[in-house]
């Protein structure tokens, strides 16, 4: 009898086993038939295709036939990459929510951002950040993103990924004139890129755009205030490298003979209106329509920004200027910008860093040179050249009215004057003061300096009220709390604030018109 019952159990066994191993090839077959159903093959490629067409649910289904959520296609990407490339953003979040990294590396060292960014899918680049991808994370060939951005022309995630960068604004904008970009340019300069910036050998970005034909670029740098009178450390002009390259047409551009506006000198409240004008432009997208050329000195973002507040109404009456800047009215701390990311690696300065600073912003720069330059001086006479196509001399004395212009001459002398260029020896220089006779205006300019149309100048705003102000070098101003600073110096990027008491001093970084 004991037989009798062990044989059976033993069957029993074997079927149990047998039921169990077609029970896990059951899920196969049933998940591939499902796939079949919805248009797809349990194939590698389908799977990316799926990625590729936004389907999550394919996605899911074949995960649980056994694919690997990390599996790469030939190149080396995977289906994150596939995703960003095609702006599949539910496809994108599946696949971050099964354990992929959203840095993870593909093809040539590129992250599902940087595919984004070259695949022009803006929105895709802007949820990425959100979700924590790294703007500065460099491919096999050492670029980031935005560099990528640039390069490819998409002027869209440049806009996006500018406030992540601002460190490397400007090394942006030249390449920018280097490929002859004038949407990412526009781009650029609204977050503070600044066309003042240099490369090693002293060329701007409107040489580099000058020297490679890109004449549209040449003149949107020319609008948003790049100097056509800048020299490289050999002493070459914008001019004088577009004609060396064949480019004629560009060089008679920048050379064209300068309309009287040009040689005006400006009071500082025409300066703090046509910047603030500048800024609501900006702000309202309109960009540079309707400039004219005496105002358009400095820089508009794609698409508004994620979480931009729309364009201010504008205010009546003149700008605040001089030492009514900031005067008595904030709090003694500094207050984000509702436009600041804290993604971008800024932080507020606070009295660890040095001092709290009153919440002011950095939103424009202006600096302007006048096309003409002093040559020389022989006891009461100066000899002065204005630029142009053919650039014209002519010989000065004190009460003269400069051709072409509002100028008065006031003075002319030699002096002597310690220079970096003669290693802080002194060294005998010309010199002639001039006085605009419209504005009231009077400037000195040297031989062998550019020269000025007036120092620079930022225009700032306070974040507690949107309220702006004019900035210049030697300014003071008072926090709430009566605590006195100085405007130590105005640069293209930045703004130099000392405490007058203690001497400490920080830095308001250029935020730009919509940064």
């Amino acid at each position: 009898m004991k037989r009798f019952y062990e044989v059976p159990a033993k069957i029993t066994a074997l079927a149990m086993v047998i039921a169990g191993l077609a029970a896990c090839q059951k899920p196969a077959d049933a998940v591939k038939t499902d796939l079949e159903e919805v248009g797809y093959q349990l194939t590698p490629e389908e799977w990316f295709r799926a990625s590729r067409e936004n389907d999550p649910a394919a996605l899911k289904k074949f995960l649980s036939s056994g694919f690997k959520a990390d599996l790469e296609n030939p190149d080396g990407d995977s289906a994150l990459h596939i995703a960003a490339s095609s702006g599949a953003e539910n496809a994108a979040n599946f696949l971050l929510e099964r354990g992929l990294k959203i840095d993870l590396p593909g093809a040539a060292e590129r992250t599902p951002l940087m595919v984004a960014v070259i695949a022009d899918q803006t929105a895709m680049v802007r949820w990425l950040l959100r979700q924590g991808a790294d703007p500065r994370a460099k491919d096999a060939n050492g670029f980031v993103p935005l560099m990528l951005a640039v390069r490819e022309g998409r002027s869209g995630a440049v806009a996006e990924l500018a406030p992540y960068m601002r460190d490397g604004l400007d090394d942006a904008l030249l390449l920018a004139a280097l490929v002859g970009r004038a949407d990412v340019i526009d781009s650029l300069t609204n977050y503070g890129a600044s066309p003042y910036a240099r490369m090693e050998d002293g060329r701007t970005a409107l040489m580099i755009a000058a020297e490679n034909g890109h004449q549209e670029a040449v003149q949107l740098l020319l609008d948003v205030g790049a100097s056509r009178y800048a020299a490289t450390t050999e002493g070459l002009t914008a001019a004088d490298l577009a004609t060396a390259a064949g480019f004629p047409d560009i060089s008679a551009e920048i050379l064209r003979t300068p309309p009287p506006d040009e040689l005006a000198l400006e009071t500082p409240a025409h300066l703090a209106q046509v910047m603030d004008a500048f800024v609501d432009r900006a702000e309202a997208g309109t960009g540079y329509a309707g400039i004219a050329s005496s105002d358009s000195v400095i820089s508009s973002d794609v698409p508004a920004r994620r979480n931009a507040p729309q364009a201010r109404t504008r205010r009546s009456g003149s700008l605040p200027i001089a030492g009514e800047i900031l005067s008595s009215r904030v709090p003694n701390n500094l207050v984000d910008s509702p436009r600041r990311s804290s993604a971008s690696g800024s932080k507020s300065p606070s009295s660890s860093d040095g001092f709290a600073m009153p919440p002011i912003i950095m939103r424009h720069y202006r600096e302007r040179d006048v096309p003409l330059q002093l040559k020389s001086v022989q006891g009461e006479t100066a000899t002065v050249q204005i630029a142009g196509t053919q650039p014209q001399t002519y010989q000065v004395q004190p009460g003269d009215t400069i051709p072409g212009s509002n100028l008065i001459v006031v003075r002319v002398q030699k002096r002597m004057e310690n220079s970096k260029f003669s290693q802080d020896r002194a060294i005998e220089v010309s010199v002639i003061d001039v006085k605009d006779t419209q504005t009231g205006v009077t400037r000195e300019w040297i031989s062998g300096v550019t020269s000025a149309a007036h120092d620079p100048v930022a225009l700032v705003e306070d974040s507690a009220t949107g309220k702006r102000y004019l900035a210049t070098p030697g300014q003071h101003f008072k926090a709430a709390d009566g605590t006195e600073f100085i405007i130590a110096d105005v640069r293209p990027n930045q703004l130099i604030i000392e405490e007058a008491a203690t001497g400490a001093v920080q830095t308001i970084p250029l935020r730009g018109p919509r940064g």
